[in-house]
């Protein structure tokens, strides 16, 4: 009897996913935490693979608010931030968002759907080309042609958001591919190799701090972006050199720190200024000379030699030229600077400006002083606290009168000034940091342009702090107005706002309003002891202004005063 042959082993078919499904996974494999998104049509597949996903996604209640909170997560959290929109008028409304991150170099992947494939280029229902929209402010897009690519794009965006410089990059997918049946590849990165100084340029720029006799730490905010605060928090300490920061750059060296003088610039401290305008040596880290705090470019630091070090290249020398420039990962070249001290009488000098220049809390009145209230509540909150802050005079005030710890403590919309980033930040920053006091100092032109997340906040029950700064004005053009436009004061009063305490307790959130100074303590007591989501409307004077002022095309020792 012929024997019977062993089967042969069936091979196991490949498990098939739908395109949206590789997506979900993707996210997962990228170790994504939360998501920032609205539903609609063209993106509907991906919804449909949302149950059960490793991450969280959050609900917003406008897709701007997605985009500006994906924002916030990724400052606070060092990771890129997520958000989802729909195809169309979803995904437009992403754009200001986008631009934020791409102005402030913040690592943020928008996914976007797209209609299918046979309908691009047809203006077919809730079609826009979304990749040519967002072309000038994102560092990357990507319109995915084969789902198969999916864990290969997915992973390309999120190491072109990280870096070496970070911003937001898109992926536009088509319905038709989200919902196509595929085997997915698995994904491959090869990391290209970051470029370093040359020994000699880093003996060139040890020999200029040498020879120094008034040298500067200049500091920005790619000392934060870059995670070098140890190595600019040690270079400062073995040369003792002053610093001054710009508004992002603010908290990579302590704010209380002896030889920090506070933020330069359009409404930086006078000490700040006037040390860039004598010093003879600029030590630009991480810093782009952006013109809000350099005022009149060939006014500053007009009699300085400058040592620029940024982790971008193409920084280098962009808006003023330098007698060195060092770039590369800026901690790694800080550690390699072994600087020389600085000398005592130079010290001596900045520090006697920083005390006679120093902010006073004395203002006359028993109205509400909202920057003494700004210091006392950063007193209060401790250096853990994260503030995010809307855009305007409350910002400036925020920036000048508030002591930040580290770069993440303070969020703000610094190139592109977004009006309404403050609460959708404040919401990101929660959920990267569940245990941090997370307070938003906004205004009452700057809190109605994102109010609806509101709703967000109570439905994910985050303990959000709010202060609303309410001046019944546009207070920051109103200023302007006041001195650069005769007091041809057009288009600025909010005195029809609503009463924003009774808006907030209509959502459910806690709220209540103060107008005199005797009301603050408690007030800041009440903020911070409450538990869950709560906003203090602080009305203040509709006159008051942010000082200094340096007024526009002016060099920055052109400060005017109170």
């Amino acid at each position: 009897m012929a024997s019977l042959a062993a089967p042969s082993p069936r091979t196991a078919a490949p498990t098939l996913v739908s395109g949206a499904q590789a997506l979900v996974q993707a996210l997962e494999a990228q170790g994504v935490r939360h998501v920032f998104g609205y539903p609609g049509g063209a993106i509907m597949p991906f919804y449909d693979a949302l149950p059960g996903a490793a991450f969280d996604h959050i609900l917003v209640r406008h897709e701007q608010a997605a985009a500006l909170a994906a924002d916030g997560y990724a400052r606070v959290s060092g990771e890129p931030g997520v958000c989802i929109a729909t195809s169309g008028p979803g995904a437009t409304n992403l754009v200001t968002g986008l631009a934020n991150a791409y102005m402030d170099s913040v690592g943020v992947v928008a996914i976007t759907g797209q209609v299918a494939t046979p309908l691009i280029g047809t203006d077919a229902f809730q079609e826009i080309d979304i990749l040519g929209i967002t072309l000038p402010i994102t560092k990357h897009g990507f319109l995915v042609r084969d789902a198969a690519d999916i864990p290969q794009i997915v992973a390309e965006a999120f190491e072109i958001a990280r870096g070496p410089r970070p911003g937001p990059v898109l992926i536009d997918l088509p319905k038709d591919i989200a919902t196509a049946l595929i085997e997915p590849r698995p994904a491959a990165i090869q990391r290209a190799p970051r470029p370093c100084p040359s020994t000699d340029a880093l003996a060139t720029a040890q020999a200029l701090i040498a020879g120094a006799r008034a040298p500067l730490l200049y500091i920005g905010g790619g000392v934060g972006i870059a995670g070098a605060e140890r190595a600019l928090r040690a270079f400062q300490a073995r040369t003792g050199i002053p610093a001054v920061a710009t508004l992002k750059g603010l908290g990579a060296l302590p704010g209380d720190h002896p030889d920090f003088l506070g933020m330069l610039g359009m409404h930086g401290h006078r000490a700040a200024n006037v040390a860039v305008d004598r010093a003879d040596l600029l030590i630009c880290v991480g810093a782009r000379f952006d013109d809000r705090a350099t005022g009149k470019l060939d006014g500053f630091a007009p009699n300085a030699r400058i040592i620029h070090i940024d982790g971008d290249p193409a920084e280098i020398g962009k808006l003023r030229a330098a007698s060195v420039g060092l770039a590369g990962p800026i901690d790694n070249i800080l550690d390699a600077l072994p600087g020389a001290p600085a000398p005592e009488l130079w010290r001596a000098q900045c520090h006697r400006w920083r005390a006679d220049w120093a902010p006073r809390y004395d203002a006359p009145g028993q109205g509400i002083y909202a920057p003494a209230l700004l210091r006392q509540l950063s007193e209060a909150a401790g250096p853990g606290a994260i503030f995010t802050c809307d855009v305007g005079q409350h910002q400036m005030w925020v920036a000048q009168h508030c002591r930040f710890a580290r770069p993440q403590a303070h969020l703000t919309s610094a190139g592109l000034g977004t009006m309404g980033y403050g609460i959708p930040a404040g919401i990101g920053a929660l959920l990267a940091e569940p245990g941090a006091t997370v307070i938003t100092v906004t205004g009452d032109g700057s809190i109605m342009m994102n109010i609806q997340e509101l709703a967000t906040i109570r439905r994910y029950r985050l303990p959000l702090k709010i202060l609303l700064l309410d001046n019944a004005q546009l207070g920051m053009v109103r200023q302007w107005q006041e001195l650069f436009f005769d007091e041809n004061f057009s288009e600025v009063d909010l005195s029809d706002n609503p009463d924003f305490a009774e808006v907030a307790r209509s959502f459910g959130i806690e709220a209540f309003t103060i107008d005199r100074r005797d009301e603050v303590p408690g007030a800041i007591e009440r903020l911070l002891r409450t538990r869950g989501p709560i906003l203090c409307q602080a009305r203040i004077d509709p006159r008051a202004n942010v000082w200094p002022l340096v007024p526009p095309n002016s060099p920055n020792i052109r400060m005017m005063e109170r």
